[in-house]
This record gives structure tokens, sequence and C-alpha cells, in this order.
């Protein structure tokens, strides 16, 4: 069973064993023959890293992991991989979530461990852990970082979202200069991640669905002595399943793919989470694809109005009962067969699991909304389809036809959005292109196009919003995003230009061009693929290797062969 005894290889040292040699080296770090012996080896991966904040509690998290394993009979063995923190990366996380997946995957798969934990926070972090993980084969299980602690500004509680609402009132003239330094010193607390149901928690919620992570633990604040308390239970369940040898793809299966995905709509969570959920399940041989997102999608209903898709705040979700209390409630749309980390049932877990105290979860009879809060979107601009979070969107756009104002990337987007001679009305369609995939590179969450700033003096709260970019968890509005086929390669967003019409039908699940198809093919003729961004590096292989949206941005060479009788393309 320890990577420190196994015989298994046919690799030998000048006659000696690898164990010995491993050991050797052990007992230079201070190991005693003891901690060497045969019992399992538990690895536990951090991202610990000052440069990624909502990570930086992981330190004490490891701690409490490494007791937990020790009180099991394990032997834990503490490692880092490169860390990843949203907003200390240019041009986006994004692109390295591709890199932290290929640094866990190796450090797992070749390292003497038997077992793994892995300690997992910002917003690109957790899905990069779960895909290397899921190609490395060992027993695994993760234990999320936590939200930050709630704070306050102007007598009322802040949260991550308020922000956004902030800097345009900023961007117009409506926060002093004394408020703006009093925000930036009170808006973040605590360690931890994103304290709305941004990409990390709703990452967070999604592992606990996937039955990888413990009951309960997606959501207690990364400040909670509780936070702890559960990494230490991890530690001892991370022993249990390895002697059990229940690996990743035992855990991680269609249905249970499928189960992570009605979570996230049931909460309206970020539409980040379908595209590292896709990378995820195509790391095991699954496919879930645009379509099938979408029924499951109208399907479920949503139960739980959180910031940004809601008022209640994410302490409250997590004081009703959590993701437990959820999956109580969403049990009879779920595949209850699934096997959890643990080695039971979702069902047999369920059945210890009180339902939700007070309103925060609806019960499936009385939803807030009878389908999902996110939105699948196909048509004539988004051939292989889009998302939009439409809990957030405002209604009065769920239909919406209007002239497109076309930004070429990030950049023109910064230096012309607030430009007074802008030619813009609240009708128009802000259209953000040269952000997807290869031409961001990265996806950057850029989608969030924010509004006009003599818009938003004038009163202007929302505006169709479309672009092959992602966007923050933590935004809301009438925002399209994950356009597929992206810009860069083709796809008809490259096409528009200023003041083509452009109709969005949220209700019928469709974003189209309304030019005529001979125009559109003079421009197709016409048009030039941008020049690469990088030659060299990892950026140069990013570029040439990176999928789309609709098939998890993997890298093409590092997702598994579809497993024909497991497919998640089902009614």
């Amino acid at each position: 069973m320890s990577g420190f005894t196994s015989q298994s290889t046919s690799e030998r040292f000048d006659g000696a064993g690898p164990g010995m040699v491993l050991r050797t080296w052990l007992h230079a770090e201070g190991f005693g023959s003891s901690a060497a012996s045969a019992r399992p080896v538990i690895g536990i991966c951090t991202g610990h890293s000052e440069l990624n904040p909502c990570d930086a509690g992981q330190r004490e998290v490891a701690e409490a992991v490494r007791r937990g394993v020790l009180l099991a009979g394990g032997l834990p063995l503490e490692f880092p991989t490169i860390s990843i923190g949203e907003n200390f990366v240019r041009p986006t996380s994004m692109l390295l979530r591709n890199l932290m997946a290929m640094d866990v995957e190796e450090m797992v798969a070749r390292s003497p461990i038997d077992g793994v934990v892995l300690l997992g926070g910002c917003d690109k972090t957790l899905p990069a852990q779960l895909m290397g993980a899921a190609s490395a084969g060992k027993p695994a299980l993760v234990v999320p970082s936590g939200p930050r602690l709630e704070s306050t500004f102007r007598g009322a509680p802040l949260v991550t979202d308020d922000f956004w609402t902030l800097a345009a009132q900023r961007s117009a003239g409506q926060l002093s200069d004394r408020e703006w330094s009093c925000l930036e010193t009170c808006l973040n607390v605590s360690v931890g991640t994103c304290n709305v149901l941004g990409t990390a928690s709703t990452m967070a919620t999604a592992a606990e669905a996937l039955g990888m992570a413990l009951p309960g633990a997606a959501l207690i604040p990364a400040a909670d002595g509780r936070r702890r308390q559960i990494a230490e239970e991890t530690g001892r369940a991370a022993v249990a399943a390895t002697r059990a040898g229940i690996t990743p793809a035992q855990v991680m299966t269609a249905g249970a793919v499928d189960n992570a995905l009605r979570v996230v709509f049931a909460l309206a969570g970020s539409t980040n989470a379908v595209i590292h959920l896709e990378a995820i399940a195509g790391r095991l041989g699954h496919r879930l694809g645009i379509d099938h997102v979408a029924r499951l999608a109208a399907s479920t209903p949503v139960l739980a109005a959180v910031r940004p898709s809601g008022p209640r705040l994410l302490s409250e979700l997590q004081d009703a009962g959590g993701v437990p209390a959820l999956l109580k409630v969403l049990e009879p749309l779920l595949d209850t067969g699934v096997q959890h980390v643990l080695g039971r049932s979702l069902k047999e877990t369920l059945a210890e699991v009180p339902g939700p105290t007070g309103d925060v979860i609806r019960p499936l009879d009385n939803p807030i909304r009878a389908d999902g809060g996110l939105t699948a979107l196909r048509g004539s601009l988004a051939p292989r389809g889009a998302v939009i979070k439409s809990s957030a969107a405002d209604e009065g756009l769920w239909r919406h036809t209007g002239p497109a104002v076309v930004f070429e990337g990030p950049a023109d987007l910064a230096a012309r959005i607030h430009d007074p001679d802008l030619p813009v009305t609240p009708d128009s369609v802000l259209v953000l292109r040269g952000a997807g995939p290869r031409g961001g590179p990265g996806m950057p969450e850029a989608g969030g196009i924010p509004i006009p700033a003599m818009l938003f003096r004038d009163g202007v709260r929302d505006m169709v919003r479309i672009s092959d970019a992602r966007m923050s968890g933590t935004q809301a509005g009438t925002v399209v995003l994950h356009i597929t086929p992206e810009s860069a390669v083709g796809g008809p967003l490259g096409l528009v230009r200023d003041g083509d019409p452009i109709s969005l039908d949220i209700a019928a699940g469709r974003l189209d061009l309304l030019v005529e198809e001979p125009e559109l093919a003079r421009r197709r003729a016409a048009w030039t693929p941008p020049p690469p961004t990088a030659r060299r590096g990892y950026e140069a292989m990013y570029v040439r290797h990176v999928l789309q949206a609709d098939e998890g941005c993997d890298f093409d060479f590092l997702r598994s062969e579809p497993a024909p009788d497991n497919s998640t393309d089902k009614e």
C-alpha cells in the first residue's frame, strides 16, 4: 500500500529496491523508521501562495489534514503546486488553469503517494486540481478554502459583488475619494474566496455535489474553526478512501457531473462552472455538450436567491444547511446511486441529512424560478452555443433586438467604453470580441462589460452585452458569454459590425445576428485571423492546443477518450 514500501516497479538502484531508497531520503527529512513503515502515504497538495490571498489560509488547513491522516494511521506529506489567484494573474488565471492541472496530475501520478487531499480555493485552482486528480487516477479528496468573512460599508453588509456597483458609481463620479479609500480597506477583511456565489464558491459546491468533498465542506468560512475541523475529518477519510481504493473515476461519473450541474443551476451559480465541469468530465471520457446542459438547466428550478443572483447572503445559505440541505431538496432530480468518496451512495448520505431550515432554500414545489438560473443559447451568432445567467438578467431585456456597438478586445473596451462620444443608447447591444480561449488568450473575465458612464449617470443599470469572453461569477446583468466558436477562430462574432441588429431571446434560447447571408459571406471572405499572441513558451502551446468553451477549454491532448457506455448526452 505505502508508496515508500511498494516493490511494484521493476526499477532497481544498485540491487536495492526503490522503497529502500525512498525511505532513506525520507529519513533525511527527520522521519523515523516507524513513520516510513507500511502505511498509506497521503499527499497534501496545496496551492498556498502570498500571490493568492484566497488560498492564504491553507497552511492551517494543511496542518489539520495532516492531523487527521496521522490519527487514521497514514503518513501525510505536503507538497506544493503552482497557485493561481484571479486578481494577481494577467490577462487571466484561466490561462494557467490547464498548466496547474498538468502540475497536479504529474505530481500526484509520479510521486510515491497512495492518495491525495487537494486544498483549493480561488476560481481556477479547484477545477485544475479536480482535472489533474481525475487524470492521475489515485484516490483523492478536496478541502475547499472557504469564503472570506463579510464586512460592512455605509452601515450595510458588504460582499464581493457590491464592488461592481460601487465601481460604476465611482466611474460616474458618484463616490468620493474618501469613500473609495474606505472601500479599498474594508471590502476584504479576511483570507478566503469571494463571499458570494462567484466561481470559487460555485465550484466548491460542485465539488461537494460531485462527491469529492465531505458533506458540508463547501461553504464554511475560511476563518471559521469548523474549516479546520472538516479538514481533519478529510484527512481521516483520505486514509479510508485510499485503503478502499476509491478513485476519482469511480466518484465523478456522468451521473455525479449531472448532479453537480443541477446544484449549480438550483443556486444560479457562476457560468464558469459549465466550462470547468465540461473539462473535468472530459478527463474521464464523459461529454456534456451545450444541448445536454440546456436540458438540465431547463428542468432544474432555482431554489435559493443568493448574491449575486438574489438578495440572500452566502452565509445565510450555509446557515440554512448548505449543500447537503440543497441536495436533500433536489433528491428527486438527482442520480442518487452515485458513489461518494466516503464509499457510500448519495442516497445513503442524504438519508442522514435533515431538510433545510428557514426559507433560504425553497422546496421543489415552490421555487424562485421553475427553470435553472443559467440558460444555454444557440443561433446564428452562436452556432455551438453560449450561456447567460438568466436569473441575474433584467426581465425587460429577455427579448431584445438592438444595434451592435463593437469593441475589438479588452484593451479597446477599456479605452472607449466611457468615452462621452461613444455612439450608444440604452437599446444598444455591447459586443466584445477577441476575448475567447485563443483570442484572449485564456478567455479573460472581460465579458461583464460595464455600463457606459454617461448612461449610468442617466439611470441605466443593465444592457444586453455579448462576448466570447467569460465573466466573474460575482457579476450580474443581461450578459451573454462563451459565444462559440470564438471570433479568433472564425466564429460569426468576428463578422459583426457597428449598427448590425442583434436579437436575444432568452426564453427561446436564441442569439442571432440579423444580417443577410450574402453580406455575411462577403465579410467572411474578407476576414483574416488575428496574428498569434506568442511564438514561444507556455502561451504559444496554450493557443495551439486549447479547445473551445463548449469543450471545457482543456488542451486537446489531455482529454480522455469518450466512454461509450457512460455518456452524459442523454435525456
